[in-house]
């Protein structure tokens, strides 16, 4: 992860905005005050890092989630094919 002072941070905001857009990578800006400093991330980082959250504490899902993971690792798991949702028939 980059670090960048303020001051230049505001000096070149375009060019720092569209490198944390194109390489995903968060970047620090830093205060004379280190309480200061503040951490950009692109918005897909952003609601990505927050919808791993919100899966995280929701103990469903997260208890699906290691079912899954000792199935597969006890080699319980067989492959099929993908549903099409265009061939499915309404009951």
């Amino acid at each position: 992860m980059d670090a960048v002072n303020y001051s230049n941070f505001r000096r070149n905001l375009k060019d720092y905005f569209k490198k944390v857009n194109e390489d995903s990578e968060p970047l620090i800006v830093t205060n004379k005050d280190p309480e200061d400093n503040v951490v950009i991330l692109s918005k897909d980082d952003y609601d990505s890092l927050i919808e791993t959250l919100t899966i995280q504490s929701n103990n469903y899902l997260m208890d699906k989630i290691n079912r899954g993971r000792k199935q597969v690792k006890e080699g319980k798991i067989s492959q099929h094919d993908l549903i099409d949702p265009n061939e499915v028939t309404k009951s």
